[in-house]
């Protein structure tokens, strides 16, 4: 989980970066070197310098964007015509438009990302998919939202919670579920926390658990309903414990495993195995349920880590600000460029990863092939993704109610 407010910049500073590691920067910095030099026979070589080291970024640049904007309208053309109410067509958002119940042969359905129509235009900070395929979001005003476990063409859309678990409206941040997908917790602002029984809806208001009242950022869950793990992270660096037995809840003192630097994201791969991630390019390891964090990385990021997915003791993805996911295998970091925005959301399940970003799109990586971009493009930045462990249901969330599924 991690929580990302609005989209990244123009673009151009993420293309220097990379134009900066590549062959063309040093022919143009050696090409500037050369024309310095020979300012010593006639200023006007000075010119020649400038021009050597600063043109061909920006053609590099220039070039970019015009292949970007006419494989965005290729893209755009091909699409199939939807019919809007008024009798007029938007081929660029015809994917986003079918209808939840449209009746498409299995295959085409395979990893294809639909548009859905939600209860709500709130901003949905988070999201979880559930063992049993039941999806719970969260966002501005304590918004809860619940999409039930999908039966054929009926996936019913509807508010838990409006103004979350104490009644108090505050944004909620985070979400996250057991393993057995009975028991769902999510926290938010003001120590907002709570937890909902699944099948009823029920919840009980767990707000300023150990008298502390510090903005949740994030939340994660590790273990079944009735022994349950829960980690809270927050902005000034520190992890909160909590352990759920039977309908009892106690809290362990907090612990700081950054020195204070905010914390961005946190996962549980079981009740105690997990990993948490900081905005200081660091990311730490727990193996005794949060208790204690070791760090394991990263250092040496360019971007700033928004989030995180494990599966496991040396299995961690985490994605960054600049559109880089670093891949840990337990004993080394691997950068890998999934796009130009901010990744702000991503998730894990045995052989595949799924990320999102700022700009309403949608990455995908199979164990045996790179990123690649799904075909829908929201109309909003998406903030979060979440996947089941089959991978049948996986559903993205963003700002102004923007929810779009896979199945």
């Amino acid at each position: 989980m991690a929580t990302h407010d609005g989209s990244s910049g123009d673009g151009f500073v993420p293309f220097f970066r990379r134009y900066a590691q590549t062959w063309v920067h040093a022919v143009a910095a050696a090409g500037m070197t050369a024309f310095g030099t020979l300012t010593i026979v006639h200023r006007g070589f000075a010119v020649l310098a400038l021009a050597a080291y600063v043109l061909p970024p920006i053609v590099l640049y220039l070039r970019q964007r015009s292949t970007d904007r006419a494989e965005s309208d290729a893209t755009a053309d091909s699409a199939e015509p939807v019919a809007a109410g008024d009798g007029s067509t938007d081929a660029a958002t015809a994917p986003l438009e079918r209808p939840a119940d449209e009746t498409r042969p299995e295959s085409e359905r395979a990893g294809g990302w639909d548009l859905v129509d939600v209860p709500t235009e709130a901003t949905l900070r988070d999201v979880c998919v559930t063992a049993a395929g039941a999806v719970h979001a969260v966002g501005e005003d304590g918004l809860v939202l619940a999409g039930t476990a999908p039966d054929g063409a009926d996936r019913e859309w509807s508010i838990t919670l409006e103004d979350g678990p104490a009644a108090a409206g505050e944004d909620l941040h985070g979400v996250d579920a057991t393993a057995d997908g009975e028991a769902v917790w999510v926290a938010g602002d003001s120590g907002t926390v709570g937890r909902l029984e699944a099948a009823t809806g029920r919840h009980t208001d767990h707000t300023a658990p150990a008298g502390i009242t510090d903005n949740w950022l994030g939340v994660a869950v590790g273990g079944s309903a009735g022994d349950e793990t829960v980690l809270l992270i927050n902005g000034s660096g520190a992890v909160l414990r909590g352990r759920y037995r039977d309908g009892d809840l106690s809290w362990a003192d907090p612990v700081t495993p950054g020195g204070g630097s905010s914390l961005s994201g946190v996962a549980l791969a079981d009740a105690s195995v997990g990993y948490c991630c900081d905005t200081n390019d660091t990311v730490f390891e727990t193996t005794d349920g949060g208790d204690s964090f070791s760090r394991v990385g990263l250092g040496d990021a360019s971007g700033t880590l928004e989030n995180l997915a494990t599966l496991g003791r040396g299995d961690c993805f985490v994605s960054a600000d600049d559109g880089v996911v670093h891949r840990y295998d337990g004993a080394t970091w691997t950068p890998e460029r999934v796009g130009e925005e901010a990744i702000c959301g991503i998730a894990r399940r045995e052989g595949e990863t799924i990320a999102c970003d700022a700009d309403g799109a949608i990455h995908e990586r199979t164990a045996v092939a790179g990123w690649t971009r799904a075909d829908t493009v929201a109309p909003e930045p998406l903030l979060a993704v979440s996947v089941d462990g089959d991978g049948h249901r996986a559903v993205a969330v963003g700002e102004s109610g923007t929810v779009v599924e896979r199945w």
